[in-house]
């Protein structure tokens, strides 16, 4: 059935011309979210007579569209072509050196998911074929089964072994053998295709897949390895803490953006500064976890006992405002450190007034469960 012919002039022409086309499509296919495309070129063996006594070993290839229906499913426009070279024990009345046959049909493909952090992805599909074989036009069908592995850390193309199977069914024609043609084909798959959508994180470590499946508590995407704020969501651009306005988390302290105001030389807190300190409370009931110290600095100004004593108070007034509303006293300490840690010089007025100030040092402990918050 499979029909001997001679090459026509104009059939390198077509075959050029359909390359041409595929290639063109291939960066189109590789930007749409449900595109892909696919290439298999494979060894074609000849099963049944007649043709694996009129034909030895030849090639063959299948060009698919792919159109995504779920991450398991695709539909396929395909295009195959299996070429066979005459046997040299074919009967010498044969003239022509080639059997070949141009395919033409599409069909479903099941397969496991294109993931990102997905290592391997098994295969199987099948194609129903309008069938050109020479001079004549008959019914075929095709299945596959394959693997393909992810190349590169973009993962635009996919790579892997298959083996296909076609039957080219049978004609009653003059001078036609009536048999079925049944052909198998293997040889590498090439998928090209869009990346698969990349997890909340990832940029982080894009040679790392495995990323996603780090722990994540708080379920924003970003992997406690890398979350600052670890207990509530915050985008990655923020190291997963919420955008506050007032204070920002640090890997190791909380850094106020407003400072804590005074009434002078005294340690109680200016009204002025309770918002910074409520947006405080804000971020250690956000985060269970962390514990403060909370530290009092004073410029140079009066003498070192009654700095110390001054910078302690501060320090310890901050946290009673913090355990008044709701911070367990037990997350929280104080120290005062008087004029020793100065942060600008205390010659000049602004020196000695950013000298004066309260801080806060995080340290992220676990706490127990059932303790009090």
């Amino acid at each position: 059935m499979f029909r001997l012919s001679s090459r026509r002039p104009g059939s390198s022409r077509v075959l050029a011309q359909l390359l041409g086309f595929i290639l063109l499509g291939v960066p189109f296919a590789a930007r749409a979210a449900d595109l892909g495309f696919k290439v298999e070129p494979g060894v074609a063996f000849p099963l049944t007579q007649p043709q694996s006594g009129l034909f030895d070993a030849g090639g063959g290839a299948a060009f698919k569209l792919l159109y995504g229906l779920g991450p398991s499913a695709d539909l396929a426009a395909t295009v195959s072509f299996v070429g066979l070279p005459r046997s040299s024990e074919s009967p010498s009345t044969v003239s022509s050196s080639a059997g070949t046959g141009w395919g033409y049909g599409g069909g479903l493909r099941l397969k496991g998911p294109h993931d990102w952090d997905a290592a391997m992805s098994p295969w199987i599909d099948a194609d129903a074929l309008y069938v050109r074989t020479g001079g004549l036009n008959r019914f075929g069908f095709a299945a596959g089964v394959g693997l393909a592995f992810p190349i590169g850390n973009a993962r635009q193309l996919w790579m892997g072994p298959f083996v296909r199977y076609e039957q080219i069914v049978g004609h009653n024609a003059t001078g036609v053998d009536a048999r079925d043609a049944k052909i198998l084909l293997a040889g590498l798959s090439f998928e090209f295709g869009a990346s698969p959508e990349r997890p909340p994180g990832a940029e982080r470590c894009p040679e790392c897949p495995a990323i996603a499946k780090l722990p994540d508590r708080d379920n924003d995407g970003v992997p406690d390895v890398f979350d600052r704020c670890p207990d509530v969501p915050g985008p990655i651009e923020n190291q997963g803490c919420p955008v506050y306005k007032k204070v920002v988390v640090r890997e190791d302290r909380l850094e106020l953006r407003e400072k804590v105001q005074f009434l002078w030389d005294s340690p109680r807190i200016e009204e002025s500064s309770h918002a910074v300190l409520d947006e405080a409370v804000r971020v250690l009931q956000d985060n269970r976890r962390f514990r403060v110290q909370i530290e009092g600095h004073a410029s140079s100004e009066g003498g070192d006992e009654h700095n110390q004593t001054l910078s302690e108070q501060r320090a310890q007034a901050v946290l009673d405002y913090l355990a008044s509303h709701g911070v367990a006293r037990d997350r929280l300490s104080s120290k005062g450190f008087s004029s020793s840690r100065p942060i600008e010089s205390n010659v000049t007025e602004a020196g000695r007034e950013a000298n004066r100030r309260v801080e806060f040092i995080v340290q992220l402990i676990i706490v127990k469960e059932g303790s009090a918050q």
